[in-house]
């Protein structure tokens, strides 16, 4: 992911990704929008890495929550915005840019509802909802590491790529962040059902 930023540091409008979106160039909301998610998005994913740390839960609590604080700003007031605006100008035409107005509403709804949860005090529901919000936020990863692997094994034309990648990127994250959250959930349950057996006052 650095070595992806830094490409873009010159500002140089040919490089990389920009070269198959020349047409966009002149679209003065779409660079200011491109830039701003290319150069603050990593934050989202170092910040939202730390976030799982119980050690850092629990050791440092107030460092937890200025880091939750960082992560929830960049994605709700930075991030969602831009992204929206780019989903919009998305190659590939309308699955393309479906699939992307679908990524950045879920991960807006899901990173929203895990602030809202740790402000209620809802422990559970909050690290449930921010799994579900990194799965999407790791999405500039796996979106990545799609684009390669179809890239080496196919040769079908860049916007067909696109589309499919579009959606590979983020919908196998959802369904295992919600596998992960299952079994811990059954996990749970069936730790306090066997406390409760074993419970010689019962």
């Amino acid at each position: 992911m650095s070595l992806t930023i830094l490409q873009y540091s010159s500002f140089d409008e040919h490089v990389a990704f920009l070269q198959y979106k020349q047409e966009y160039m002149h679209i003065v909301r779409w660079k200011i929008a491109f830039y701003i998610h290319v150069f603050t998005s990593i934050f989202c994913l170092i910040a939202g890495f730390t976030q799982f740390s119980k050690h850092l839960q629990t050791g440092y609590p107030a460092i937890h929550r200025f880091i939750g604080k960082v992560y929830v700003f960049n994605i709700l007031v930075i991030n969602f915005p831009a992204a929206l605006i780019m989903a919009y100008y998305a190659n590939g035409g309308f699955p393309t840019k479906t699939a992307f107005m679908i990524l950045d509403c879920l991960w807006f709804w899901f990173t929203l509802k895990a602030f809202l949860d740790i402000k209620n005090k809802n422990f559970r529901s909050h690290e449930n909802y921010m799994i579900r919000s990194y799965a999407l936020t790791f999405s500039a990863i796996t979106l990545r590491s799609w684009k390669m692997i179809l890239s080496a094994a196919t040769t079908i034309d860049p916007d067909s790529l696109y589309m499919i990648n579009a959606w590979l990127g983020f919908v196998p994250n959802l369904l295992l962040a919600e596998y992960y959250i299952r079994m811990k959930k059954n996990f749970i349950l069936s730790s306090a059902e066997s406390v409760s057996k074993n419970d010689p006052g019962k």
